[in-house]
């Protein structure tokens, strides 16, 4: 990748998730710009858009940097899009935060000054991060079953654009006042080849650190490690769910026994078929599911 004056941005931009941060993305590529970077703005329509334009701008190597303007989802369209490619080295993915909870920008240490943000585009180094996978789709920073699944399968786009997290904190507590939730048996691979069985009632995957913003959910797991580490919650309930939610919003979900933090090569989740499965954010399979590290690399720009 070039560190030179002239490295070219291609940002593809979500505009819907850009009214929550209004000028952002005209500051970034100013900042760029003046950083001696050449930019080339791609505005989405649709759902799914983000994945076509970076499948054919990492076919094209028309890019020094594909850049994701918009949340975590948007990132999500952007890395299939460039690992659909079917190209050998990937061009480097940059971020521009403008989503709700934004994990992987936090995780990289790119939220804040769009100025910084900007030469960081233009002049920073790539370093290099391991995806997941569930079902052949990939993704950053966690898939998972369960109440967190439920919430993003259940929220309405135009309460999210309206309150942001809110909308899933409304979310959350409807599913805590609908009852019991599912049971999952869910099979883990632990990096030296044993097998687990266990049950639980959610289960998240873990790429990075963070989780729904800063929440810390598995403090150990980064995301240039070949590894997941499976968060899964034991407990079934109502109060087990409030439980939950109050500890990790305190940070104290850690040296919990009815929470099992466990390093992973891979899982697989076992329950209803059909059942949502999320990731970044986004709907992005349906149970049973396989989740592994993805084979590929991916390099990314971040602090």
């Amino acid at each position: 990748m070039s560190h030179a004056l002239d490295r070219r941005l291609a940002i593809i931009f979500n505009p819907v998730a850009g009214r929550r941060r209004p000028g952002m993305v005209e500051q970034v590529m100013a900042a760029a710009t003046a950083a001696g970077a050449v930019v080339a703005l791609h505005t989405t329509d649709a759902a799914g858009h983000a994945t076509a334009i970076a499948r054919d701008l990492a076919r094209s190597a028309t890019a020094d940097v594909i850049v994701a303007a918009g949340g975590d989802g948007t990132i999500n369209e952007v890395v299939n899009g460039m690992a659909m490619a079917g190209t050998g080295e990937l061009p480097p993915l940059g971020v521009v935060p403008l989503g709700t909870a934004n994990v992987l920008a936090h995780e990289l240490g790119l939220v804040g000054d769009p100025v910084r943000i900007g030469r960081q585009l233009a002049l920073g180094p790539a370093r290099p991060v391991r995806a997941g996978v569930a079902n052949g789709r990939l993704f950053t920073m966690m898939a998972g079953v369960g109440m967190d699944a439920r919430v993003v399968a259940g929220i309405d786009p135009a309460l999210k654009r309206r309150v942001g997290k809110g909308a899933y904190a409304l979310g959350g507590l409807r599913e805590i006042l609908a009852g019991p939730g599912l049971d999952y048996d869910v099979m883990v691979t632990a990096p030296d080849g044993t097998i687990t069985r266990h049950r639980a009632v959610s289960c998240i995957l873990c790429k990075g650190h963070y989780y729904a913003g800063t929440f810390v959910l598995a403090p150990d797991i980064r995301l240039e490690q070949p590894l997941l580490h499976a968060v899964l919650f034991t407990r079934p309930g109502r109060l087990a769910a409030l439980t939950y939610a109050a500890a990790m919003t305190l940070g104290r979900l850690g040296g919990r026994p009815d929470i099992l933090v466990l390093p992973a090569v891979s899982a697989r989740i076992d329950g209803p078929t059909g059942e949502p499965v999320q990731g970044d954010g986004d709907i992005i399979a349906r149970l049973p599911v396989d989740i592994s590290v993805w084979g590929g690399r991916l390099r990314v720009l971040g602090m």
